[in-house]
């Protein structure tokens, strides 16, 4: 198996001749390498973006707003070499694995037998690595470099081999993501195949938005987005460090985690005491993982027009994202740990405003994740094995997932 997905890899390697046209960070580009920053840029109609190999990640993304003025709408570095030395803030952009989000207790139990993998979150004295593990653990596939498999005019495809044993995880994966920009769309597709043994597979995309380009005079937070769920009316319970409890919870109509009966400004609740705790002990926001009912109405098409998984929309940019995906959870973080620690990019802000420091404040950003429901390895009730347990000779893990852009400057509450 492995042998033949390497195979596959290396057929995948010549590049496309056509050279790069377009706008964006990107004069130094040429097909066959980075640009002298390091980055990888793709190219489609209204749209172009630049990745990455740490991380398979996404570092700019370049959109025009209402009134025609390009906006770089996701966070990131100037340069590529900076991803790997700044640890202070993770997971920018990159893709989280081999399993994205939280494990209980750090372990997990396949076919009897339990695993215990490397913790890296919520340390405590008796547990100075931490009592769970996030994004894969402290050496997680966003904190690695991937290799460029493939990449033409307005395609890039990263590969990456996961050794059995890496961060405690039983057997070998390999991965391919695949992500293209068409029509004011960015579409990808990620791949997975356990080679040798069973293992927990999900991943989702980490990329961190700001749908103004930190460019608003006003507000350099996003709590002037507004955020909307239509299939969202159940969320998963979790306790005071975010990890599942098994327990599913409906959002009442009205209630702080309701973006399923209307669409409404992120910062709409801010003010609610309900909100307070909501995100974790001592936090006020979200880091929600919200459940996507969409057999309500029978069976359905994930790339339906009208089937939108999450909208994401700024009335000063009059940029609207709507996001399509064959996942059946969807996570928001509303960057509550953000500090004003982290710079923004040359593309990105206000020069002229000293009200606005040239940093991510809190609630500067939100975090956007399609995925499976999270931690549903150490919730066996919940009947998610086949989605997130794949061992050797099964179909590959699948995630898929279209961005689709336009501008629309209504103003909703």
């Amino acid at each position: 198996m492995r042998v033949q997905l390497l195979s596959l890899g290396a057929s995948l390697l010549p590049l496309a001749a056509a050279q790069f046209t377009g706008n964006g960070n990107s004069t130094n580009a040429t097909s066959t390498g980075p640009d002298e920053d390091g980055k990888y840029w793709i190219y489609g109609e209204g749209i172009s973006a630049a990745f990455i190999p740490y991380g398979a990640s996404i570092s700019n993304l370049l959109i025009k707003d209402q009134y025609g003025i390009e906006r770089d709408i996701v966070a990131g570095f100037d340069n590529a070499s900076y991803y790997a030395i700044d640890r202070q803030h993770p997971h920018f952009g990159g893709v989280p694995g081999r399993y994205a989000n939280r494990i209980k207790n750090s372990s997990f139990e396949i076919d009897g037998e339990t695993y215990h993998i490397k913790p890296n979150e919520n340390p405590t004295k008796d547990h100075p690595d931490g009592v769970d593990t996030l994004h894969g653990g402290p050496n997680g596939w966003d904190w690695r470099n991937f290799t460029v498999a493939s990449r033409s005019n307005n395609s890039i495809t990263f590969s990456f081999v996961d050794p059995d044993g890496e961060q405690g995880f039983p057997g070998e994966v390999v991965s391919y993501i695949t992500y293209t920009l068409g029509n004011m769309t960015w579409d990808f597709k990620m791949v997975a195949i356990s080679t040798t043994k069973k293992t927990p597979i999900m991943l989702s995309s980490h990329t961190y938005w700001n749908l103004d380009g930190f460019a608003n005079n006003d507000t350099q937070s996003v709590l002037n987005h507004t955020f909307y769920l239509p299939y969202s009316g159940q969320r998963v319970g979790v306790d005071n460090i975010l990890i599942p409890t098994g327990d599913i919870l409906a959002n009442q109509q009205g209630s702080v985690n309701d973006f399923w009966s209307a669409p409404k400004q992120i910062g709409t609740d801010f003010q609610k005491e309900e909100l307070k705790n909501n995100c974790g002990f001592n936090c006020t926001g979200y880091d929600t993982c919200w459940l996507v009912n969409r057999q309500q109405d029978g069976p359905y098409d994930w790339r339906a027009e009208d089937g939108f998984v999450a909208r994401l929309q700024s009335p000063w940019s009059g940029i609207q994202l709507d996001i399509y995906s064959d996942q059946e959870a969807f996570q928001m973080y509303s960057c509550n740990g953000q500090n004003g620690s982290m710079a923004l990019k040359k593309t990105q802000g206000l020069f002229d405003n000293k009200d606005f420091p040239r940093t991510i404040p809190k609630y500067g950003c939100v975090v956007l994740e399609v995925e499976d429901w999270i931690d549903a390895i150490n919730q066996p009730e919940w009947q998610r094995g086949s989605k997130q347990i794949y061992g050797p000779g099964d179909d590959p893990y699948v995630l898929q997932a279209s961005y689709k852009f336009s501008i629309n400057a209504t103003k909703t509450s």
